[in-house]
């Protein structure tokens, strides 16, 4: 087998008959068995994916037809419902709290035959940027376990970077895919908001969230999308779709292309390496015919601000639910008033009861209009920064993270600088339009990555984008020893 092992291949083995899907899942619990216990990717494991392996591999041997995924083993974030399954946020106060139907994700990758393989360590209740939140303790760069691997979804990018698993779920708020992906050298693909159903991820901000992916190349990503996406009657933002992106056919080739370069995402704060190795990148796609252009979005500088006003009133009304009295972590009071106290004040942790805070402060009366209204006002006008730009150019182009992986603790206790690691990130959502970030090289032996975001619903241009780099450099190949 290939040291890499990729959707695309494993697809190839298993159809060749060169490994069954029994042998394919094996290997990947043994990895993880065996390795996790370095990173602690994972929360958990599937007890039944061998046997539903054996049962894959019975179906082949019999000539059935099978689902494009048949036999493939991938990872959950644990915000993701799957039936049976114990789905926690990374947050005690969902502690047992156990899936009692399949998310859309969930039930589209079961029906294309892939095999649920585990559930993916994450930022608690997905209020992190590098999954140190987490109630069961810290994901670890597979690069260097001595880093973060970024958050919300560390677990799930930390799982496809170090072996375990081709393909991995996840949901991106305001960069919980892209930044980790960035970090832990993989792809990561936060598509347009709407094109996936969000039925069955356990909420944090409505407007803002997404499920999305971690792969090693684009043709994965693309064909991980095709599965997952379109139209659900369970999700009213969900979208139909009058086309997909088709991995065989995404062309390898940026000549004529325009690719938006904004000058705000290149001023202080970044790593001087990051940003000259970002550069680079661009410069390769400019030789492959890309033509790049100088652009400008000026209400960028106010995304951070806007992003931390939105995210935590919404998150503030999502949480409201989790009282402990029908399901999760339960505390007893004196009176039912300290038993919601009590129950609250332990189950979640200190940057969720921050943000809670937070939100419940900006939406309550004589504040609502100077904080909440305003930023909505002000997140209209990023959307239509883009919108001007996306009209100049094909594509936009930028750094996804101002740095790469830092140390586990360094910034735990300041959440300012914490939340500033999303900079390059939180926009994309903001605006509701497809971002994905690729490997584009490694500063001080740890990766970087190129964030490319584009009109919405045109996420074969970024596939288009993504592809034609890849296959001009070996990024994407390299994985941690």
């Amino acid at each position: 087998m290939d040291d890499l092992l990729t959707v695309t291949v494993a697809k190839k083995l298993l159809e060749k008959g060169t490994i069954s899907s029994e042998t394919l899942v094996s290997m990947c619990l043994e990895r993880i068995k065996a390795q996790d216990e370095k990173t602690h990717a994972f929360l958990g494991l599937s007890q039944t994916a061998i046997e539903e392996a054996r049962a894959i591999d019975v179906r082949r041997k019999a000539g059935d037809e099978l689902g494009p995924l048949a036999g493939i083993p991938v990872a959950m974030k644990d915000n993701m419902l799957v039936q049976g399954w114990e789905s926690t946020a990374g947050a005690l106060i969902l502690e047992g709290h156990k899936g009692a139907y399949n998310a859309t994700v969930t039930q589209r990758l079961k029906d294309a035959g892939a095999i649920l393989i585990g559930r993916t360590n994450m930022d608690d209740a997905a209020m992190g940027s590098s999954t140190e939140t987490s109630h069961w303790g810290p994901t670890k760069n597979p690069w260097d376990t001595t880093k973060v691997p970024g958050g919300s979804s560390g677990g799930s990018a930390a799982a496809v970077a170090a072996g375990f698993v081709p393909v991995a779920f996840g949901s991106d708020t305001g960069g919980s895919i892209r930044q980790p992906a960035s970090l832990c050298g993989v792809v990561g693909l936060k598509p347009t908001y709407g094109r996936v159903s969000r039925y069955g991820l356990i909420a944090l901000s409505s407007s803002l969230d997404q499920i999305g992916l971690f792969a090693h190349t684009v043709e994965d990503a693309s064909l991980m999308l095709q599965v997952i996406e379109g139209k659900d009657p369970h999700d009213a933002t969900s979208v139909d779709l009058t086309q997909t992106t088709v991995p065989e056919l995404i062309e390898k080739d940026v000549s004529g292309l325009r690719l938006g370069l904004p000058k705000e995402y290149f001023l202080e704060g970044m790593d001087p390496q990051v940003k000259k190795t970002v550069l680079e990148a661009v410069e390769r796609l400019e030789k492959a015919g890309a033509k790049i252009e100088e652009i400008s979005l000026p209400h960028a500088e106010y995304a951070l601000a806007t992003y931390y006003i939105i995210q935590p009133a919404e998150a503030s009304s999502n949480l409201g639910r989790f009282d402990g009295l029908r399901y999760g972590y339960h505390s007893s009071g004196q009176n039912l008033k300290e038993t919601y106290e009590r129950t609250r004040g332990e189950g979640f942790g200190r940057e969720v009861k921050r943000r809670i805070m937070l939100g419940s402060y900006t939406l309550s009366a004589g504040y609502y209009d100077a904080y909440y209204r305003k930023a909505l006002k002000v997140r209209s006008l990023i959307k239509k920064d883009f919108d001007d730009a996306l009209k100049i150019v094909d594509a936009i182009v930028t750094p996804t993270s101002p740095s790469v992986a830092w140390g586990l603790g360094e910034k735990f206790n300041d959440p300012l600088t914490m939340y500033l690691s999303d900079i390059y990130t939180i926009t994309a959502n903001l605006a509701t339009i497809p971002a994905m970030s690729i490997p584009c090289g490694f500063v001080d032996d740890l990766p970087v990555g190129l964030q490319i975001m584009g009109k919405p619903f045109d996420e074969y241009t970024l596939f288009k984008i993504g592809a034609t780099y890849q296959s001009l450099t070996d990024w994407h190949l390299r994985t941690p020893s």
